[in-house]
Formats: C-alpha cells, sequence, structure tokens
C-alpha cells in the first residue's frame, strides 16, 4: 500500500506548488470574463466513426480514465473488447471480441498487420499505453484493404505523431504488486519538413505474490525494455514515414522459493523475448482535389523467444515480412474506388524438447490483389464493396468478399448491416506455447487454413432528451466457421488437442450500450452484452468454456469545470460459464465444478490535473474477487494432472497504483 499513501501525500502537496499557475489562470479569468466568451466542452472519449464499417475511435481522453500502462489494460471502460489471462503461469493475455479468441483479430499498427504468430501471446504488453495516440476497433468484418485475416473484428493501433508539438513527456508508475514502470516520449522538429520521435519504455517487477497461497507466482515477475524510433518528412507532393524498434523482455515465474513440496525441485517457467522490427510508409500525392495518391508500405520484424516450462524446452526464430501498393481515387464526392496488392511472408524455426511433441519449421508466402468501391450519397447512404484473391503457398488460391452498406436518414437515427468471409493460417505452436505450462500432453493434429463468415445488423441512435443527446447502440454479430483449429480440453483429461473442427461451431453476440451526460461534465455509460459461443468436442456441440456467458459494465466519468480533477470508476459484471469437462479423481471427487459462477470487478481512478503535469491514483479490481484454484493440482506440477491454464477470473485481489506524468516541454 506504500503507492497508495505516497501518491496520497503527493495529491496533497502539490497544490502548494501549482498555486501560482492556478492563481494566473483564475485571474485572467477575472480580467476576461466581462469581454470574452469562452465555450468549452469535453472531446468524448470514445467515437463511433461514420463510415461503412462500424468502427469505434478511442482517444486518449478514454485511455487516461484508468491506469493503461499498455494495450491490454486500455479496454478496461470498453464494452465490447474483454481481455483475459490466457493462464495462471506465464502472464500471457488474450483479447476477446464477439466471443472467440484474439487469434480471430487482426492485430494492426497505423494500418499495418503487426504481432503475429510467436509474439501474440504477449502481444498486448508490447504497446505501453502512453505511447497510444488512439485506437481503432471495428467489429466484424473490416475492410479487404488489409488483407483476408480478420474474423471477428480488427484492432489499429496509432501512436503518438513526430509532427506533434515538440517537447518531452515523462510518465512514472508504481502499484501494490511492485511493478514499477518508466515512459518517456520526445519529439523533435529538424525543419519544417522533417520530424523525428523516440519512445522508451522500462518496466519491472519486483514482488513476488501469491495471494491464493498455491505456491506459485500470481503474476510473473516482467523486465521489459521497448524503444521505438520515428521519422516522418513532408512536402506537398509526398509523406514519408519510418521507424524502427527493439524489445527485449524476460518472463520470470512458477514456483516460489519456500513450495518445493515433495518433488524435491522447483517448478519454474523462465521466458525470453527479444523483437526487432521495423517499417516505412510513402504516399505518393497525386491529385489533391480527387484525392488521387499511390501509397507504399512495408514492415518487417524478427522475433525471437526461448521458453523453459518446467522440463519443457521450446524455442522458435519468427520472420515476417510484409509489403503493400495502393492506388486510391474519387471519381466524384460520391464514387471512390481502391486498388492493390500485397505480399506476406512468415517462416518460424522452431525446435522443442520433453514435450512429445515435434517441431517442424513452418514457411508460408501469400501473394494477393484487391478492389474495393465506395459510393456515398450525401451521408446518408455509405455501401462499400470489397473482394481480393490471395495465393498461399500452403493452401492455394482463396477469396475473399466483403461488403458493408450504413443507411443514415437523418442525424437521430443510422443503421448498418456486413456480410463477408475471413480466412487464417494457424500456427499452433507458436500462437498457444504457453499451454506448454501445463502438465497435460499437447497434442496438434494436421491443421488446415480457417475460414469463417461473419455476418452482423447494427443500430445506432442520437436521441434529444433534456437538453442533452442520449446515445443509444444495439448490434448483433454472427460467426459460422466452415474450418477450425479447436481447442480441446474436453476430450481427454490427460491431454490438450487442437485439432481441425469436425461439425458445427459459431458464435452469437448481441449487445445494447447508452451514454448519456447527465450534468456539465459528467457522462454516464452502460451496456449488456449476451454471447453464445459453440463448439463441436468429441462429436458434441458444446458451449466454448472459459467464456462469460454475459457481461455488464457501467461507467462513470466527471471532470470539474476548470479541468483541474477527474474522477472515473467502471463496474463490470462478468457472467458465469461452462468449465471443461470434469474428471474423477483418486479420492473419489470431482476435479472441479462445470461451471463458473458470475463475479464483479470495480475499478476507479482520481485525476489532478496541473499545467504541465498531472497525477493520478486509483485501484484495479477493489471488489477483492479472486479465482479461489487457478492452478489444478499446484502440489505436483511435475504431474499429467497440473494444469494453470484453467483461468476464468482474476488470480489477486485489490491493486492500487499512483502514477505522474510530466510534460517537460520543448527540449
Amino acid at each position: 500500500m506504500k503507492y497508495i499513501f505516497t501518491g496520497i501525500a503527493i495529491m496533497l502537496g502539490l497544490p502548494a506548488f501549482a498555486n501560482a499557475n492556478d492563481s494566473v489562470q483564475a485571474d485572467t479569468i477575472k480580467l476576461h470574463h466581462l469581454h470574452d466568451v469562452t465555450i468549452t466542452a469535453r472531446r468524448p472519449g470514445t467515437s463511433r466513426m461514420s463510415g461503412a464499417i462500424n468502427s469505434l475511435k478511442v482517444n486518449k481522453e478514454e485511455l487516461f480514465k484508468a491506469a493503461c500502462c499498455n494495450l491490454g489494460e486500455s479496454f478496461t471502460t470498453n464494452p465490447s473488447v474483454d481481455v483475459n489471462y490466457s493462464d495462471a503461469a506465464t502472464g500471457a493475455k488474450q483479447i476477446k471480441l464477439l466471443g472467440l479468441s484474439g487469434t480471430y483479430v487482426q492485430m494492426m499498427t497505423e494500418n499495418m498487420p503487426n504481432f503475429r504468430g510467436a509474439a501474440l501471446p504477449y502481444s498486448l504488453d508490447y504497446v505501453p499505453g502512453t505511447w497510444i495516440n488512439s485506437i481503432q476497433v471495428s467489429k466484424g468484418l473490416s475492410s479487404v484493404k488489409n488483407g483476408y485475416e480478420g474474423i471477428t473484428g480488427q484492432i489499429d493501433v496509432e501512436y503518438l505523431k513526430p509532427e506533434a508539438e515538440e517537447g518531452l513527456t515523462l510518465n512514472l508508475y508504481g502499484n501494490t504488486l511492485s511493478r514499477q514502470e518508466v515512459n518517456a516520449d520526445a519529439n523533435i522538429h529538424v525543419n519544417k519538413k522533417v520530424s523525428t520521435e523516440l519512445l522508451v519504455h522500462q518496466q519491472k517487477d519486483y514482488g513476488h505474490h501469491d495471494d491464493n497461497h498455491d505456491g506459485f507466482l500470481d503474476n510473473p515477475n516482467v523486465k521489459q525494455w521497448n524503444i521505438q524510433n520515428r521519422w516522418v518528412i513532408k512536402s506537398d507532393k509526398d509523406i514519408f514515414h519510418a521507424g524502427v524498434g527493439i524489445i527485449n523482455e524476460e518472463r520470470e515465474g512458477g514456483q516460489t522459493n519456500h513450495s518445493i513440496m515433495n518433488t524435491g525441485r522447483l517448478y519454474n517457467i523462465d521466458i525470453k523475448n527479444n523483437r526487432y522490427e521495423g517499417y516505412i510508409k510513402n504516399a505518393f500525392i497525386l491529385d489533391k482535389t480527387h484525392g488521387t495518391n499511390i501509397a507504399v508500405m512495408a514492415n518487417v520484424s524478427m522475433h525471437q523467444s526461448d521458453a523453459l516450462y518446467g522440463d519443457k524446452q521450446y524455442n522458435v526464430n519468427e520472420k515476417n515480412a510484409y509489403a503493400q501498393m495502393m492506388f486510391e481515387t474519387n471519381f466524384t464526392s460520391s464514387h471512390n474506388l481502391s486498388l492493390g496488392m500485397s505480399i506476406n511472408h512468415d517462416y518460424f524455426g522452431q525446435s522443442i524438447a520433453n514435450a512429445g511433441l515435434d517441431a517442424h519449421n513452418e514457411k508460408e508466402t501469400t501473394p494477393g490483389i484487391y478492389a474495393q468501391y465506395t459510393y456515398t450519397l450525401s451521408d446518408k447512404i455509405v455501401a462499400m464493396a470489397g473482394i481480393r484473391a490471395d495465393h498461399s503457398s500452403m493452401f492455394g488460391t482463396f477469396i475473399t468478399p466483403r461488403f458493408h452498406v450504413r443507411f443514415a436518414p437523418n442525424e437521430i437515427f443510422s443503421f448498418r448491416l456486413s456480410a463477408g468471409k475471413g480466412y487464417r493460417t494457424v500456427h499452433a505452436l507458436a500462437e498457444n506455447n504457453y499451454l506448454l505450462s501445463s502438465g497435460r500432453q499437447l497434442v496438434i493434429g494436421d491443421l488446415g487454413q480457417e475460414s469463417a463468415w461473419n455476418y452482423s445488423a447494427s443500430s445506432a441512435f442520437n436521441i434529444p432528451l433534456l437538453g442533452k443527446t442520449l446515445k443509444l447502440n444495439a448490434e448483433y454479430y454472427y460467426t459460422r466457421f466452415g474450418n477450425q483449429a479447436v481447442i480441446d480440453y474436453d476430450s481427454d483429461p490427460t491431454q490438450i488437442r487442437i485439432e481441425n473442427l469436425s461439425g458445427k461451431s459459431y458464435s452469437n453476440t448481441f449487445q445494447v450500450d447508452a451514454s448519456y451526460p447527465i450534468f456539465t461534465g459528467m457522462e454516464l455509460t452502460a451496456a449488456y452484452r449476451i454471447n453464445d459461443v459453440k463448439t463441436t468436442y468429441n462429436g458434441q456441440l458444446m458451449e466454448k468454456p472459459l467464456t462469460s456467458k454475459y457481461k455488464g459494465l457501467i461507467t462513470a466519468s466527471y471532470k470539474t469545470p476548470l479541468g483541474k480533477w477527474q474522477f472515473d470508476a467502471t463496474l463490470q459484471l462478468n457472467g458465469g460459464g461452462r468449465m471443461p469437462t470434469p474428471y474423477k479423481q483418486t479420492d473419489g471427487t470431482m476435479s472441479w465444478a462445470e461451471r463458473f459462477h458470475p463475479y464483479e470487478q470495480l475499478s476507479a481512478q482520481v485525476t489532478r490535473w496541473y499545467r504541465h503535469f498531472s497525477v493520478y491514483i486509483g485501484g484495479e479490481n477493489l471488489t477483492g474477487f479472486k479465482q479461489k484454484q487457478t492452478i489444478i493440482n499446484a502440489e505436483d506440477p511435475w504431474s499429467k494432472t497440473f494444469d494453470p491454464t484453467m483461468v476464468w477470473g482474476p488470480s489477486h485481489g485489490a491493486v492500487g497504483y499512483v502514477g505522474i506524468r510530466v510534460n517537460i516541454g520543448r527540449l
């Protein structure tokens, strides 16, 4: 709790240092209130995009409502996106969208695919929250411009821009789990055309927390360095972006030193990740009047991971290269055409020991072409039709059609429909290597290409109410798989199997949400979502395990009239769901319950804003709910029944944190 007490002391003491600034502001207001009228409005933290695709833009204002240390923690206040731990030992997290795992969500950084394969299990930790300028979340199928993936959605991260106002910003953070972070972003305008930016992130966990006293760390201790350097060069006819990045990360988890039990040796988890990446983007403006341009973009990455799970060793060296060339023009204000070609190459050099598996090197090259036409009629109708053809060196040629339409007859009501198909190549071991932490044998079949159709309908209302606007949205999504790599926990209690779908697999998701400004500075949002996700396991159509049937969310945010104080709170209700099929133990008891129960989580934050810095203090999971048993048979981690992957809730109780953001200004 020392971080909380320190934060309170800082917040109480800072006004003495800021009185001069605040007094100047107050005096200025007194001097000019008779002569000038200033109209202020609070920028919405989340805004719905007006195009044919149903997407949300999450701005920095929304990210400031919580700690948002990284991308995975940036969706605390978002009713559409869930972030859960994949297991209780490695710290791997996954996004869930439309009730399905994050493998079906296409991860993008600045409109380019990123964080694939081996980077996927920990990718949510690779984007520090302070680096994020905005996040665009597209639900359901997106544009064919970005490829054939993204079956349930797309998350595109926009970083801070080199061409933004010059200056240096620091962010210091610490929490009661003994985690500390230092973040910095600085940009310099070399001249009117050239700007550069340096982004730095450092994280270290000092604690050895075992709140449920099962002998295992609740979260691994993570050490991470993350650095990016980004450049932009602008002229009247040309815009050039480029950058490089390096990530060095170590994860240490497993048993604590006092929990050797009767085995005589500790079960350790040691994961080392090194990632190197670079990108370029160049747009040639041919005709500003018609928005005619040719753009070229490319990124390359190498991700090296050496992982030890007890006595199982898995090493992977992934190399990825992606390039795209596109042409876009507006024939008139109503007609837009986009044409392009792309190529993606993935290579996985893999080795594995003591896991009963053979790790083969994997390689796939996929060139493709696409065309997309958009028709706009006075903003009342926007229709987008796209089709692409790709040829995989593993699976041959396949066609991806997608269609979106938005109808908005007036400012009060709008309606969207979409339909289309998506594909995905499975790299089962690289994407799911955290499953090796289980004592159950991992069995991987001869997997085919995943494919699914996605259909959606949504409506949005802006209803005038008591002088303000009530925003109401309702959405329905249906996803049906043709083929799927099914992770099967049910068929055999001593195995985790990844095999091709044999039967049906689908997801139905219905969500309704509403937001309303109760009074000046106060915004209230409420949402409710139902998930109906079923897959065939061992010939039987069953609920997908470890998936909540429903989710409720209420957020409240208040900022004082002068913008000095901000108060934010979020309450989540996570519905119960099915556990994998339990088995009878030697003493006659069942290994676990057939279902898990609903639980609540509350988070809150108070922020004090000053002219050049802000201080925030808050807490997560303030209800203190913990999953009682996150690891099965923790007392014998070397047995076949040891399993840390049965995670459906938090493994630790309430967490307090404090942080400070400092804007030092121009260098």
